[in-house]
């Protein structure tokens, strides 16, 4: 839950930079020729259990799979935990910190602006688990959050635990596909911008490295490693 309150204490209400900054994302994709999220959407609404799909995954997905990577590490690969352990926790501030600084305006939130089309909330217009505009998590979630993904953030940290620890292999292919299915996820239920995603892998990139530099229990010895 403080995941979800702190940048609404950071930065509340509608920041007047927000809806400049969510244009400059879509100004940059256009440059990169990547701004699809619109034609995406109009595609999966034609298809409704597509959409239901996208929006209880984003809803579920991004609390309940983190919460058990993270048992699962701190139980069964104890070595490993106080990296990754480290490694979500700077990033996840890295996101809020930027979120807060420099607050951007959801797709579903563009109303058109410089032609950046219209989208469909989905949260609130499909069956999903929540919506931003209702009275539970809609009061305290910061809507304007949009850049970098805290969802991505967290799929792809799923994924660095998972893919070279576990051994049965479709359980490696299952982490690999799920920051993937995330991504999409996020772009059909018009709540951010791929860019928002590639801001999140960079996010989590910053985290991991920032805990390698400062994280030393877990690691062997010098000497151990140079006998091993």
């Amino acid at each position: 839950m403080a995941v979800l309150v702190a940048p609404r204490f950071l930065a509340p209400g509608a920041p007047p930079s927000a809806l400049g900054n969510g244009i400059a994302i879509v100004d940059a994709e256009r440059f990169l020729r990547i701004y699809h999220e619109g034609l995406v959407q109009s595609w999966a609404v034609k298809v409704p259990p597509v959409v239901i799909a996208a929006n209880w995954w984003y809803g579920l997905m991004h609390f309940g799979v983190t919460a058990a990577v993270f048992i699962w590490l701190f139980r069964r690969r104890s070595d490993s935990f106080p990296l990754w352990r480290n490694t979500l926790a700077i990033a996840s501030v890295v996101t809020l910190v930027t979120q807060a600084a420099w607050p951007a305006t959801p797709p579903r939130l563009l109303g058109g602006a410089s032609g950046a089309g219209s989208f469909v909330d989905t949260l609130a217009n499909y069956s999903s688990v929540w919506s931003f505009s209702g009275h539970g998590s809609g009061g305290v979630a910061n809507q304007y959050a949009a850049m970098p993904s805290m969802h991505c953030v967290w799929a792809l940290w799923c994924a660095c635990v998972l893919v070279p620890r576990v051994q049965h292999r479709w359980v490696r292919v299952c982490a690999i596909i799920y920051p993937m299915v995330t991504v999409l996820a996020i772009v059909l239920t018009g709540n951010h911008y791929v860019l928002d995603a590639v801001g999140g892998f960079v996010a989590l990139g910053v985290g991991y490295g920032v805990a390698r530099v400062f994280t030393r229990s877990g690691r062997r010895p010098a000497s151990l490693a140079l006998v091993a």
